[in-house]
């Protein structure tokens, strides 16, 4: 039983070990990566566009083209 015991204290003291050493490493990788890496370019900010204001009515001639192409489409899609 104590053999058993410390078997287990063993390979808990490895694998602890080991997740030390991983974090350092990893550490160290980030640190390193991030000195050789250039840093990256600044985008410059976005000018919002100007947009034109909507006329305020519409043509008469348009507004009845806008008419009859609404009535074909709705005769042409009748269920």
């Amino acid at each position: 039983m104590s053999q058993a015991v410390e078997l287990m204290i063993a390979g808990m003291g490895f694998v602890f070990a080991f997740l030390i050493i991983l974090v350092f490493a990893t550490q160290a990788m980030s640190k390193l990566i991030t000195r050789l890496t250039p840093p990256e370019p600044a985008t410059p900010a976005r000018t919002p566009r100007a947009t034109t204001p909507a006329p305020a009515s519409v043509d008469p001639d348009t507004a009845e083209a806008i008419k009859k192409a609404i009535a074909q489409f709705r005769a042409r899609h009748k269920k």
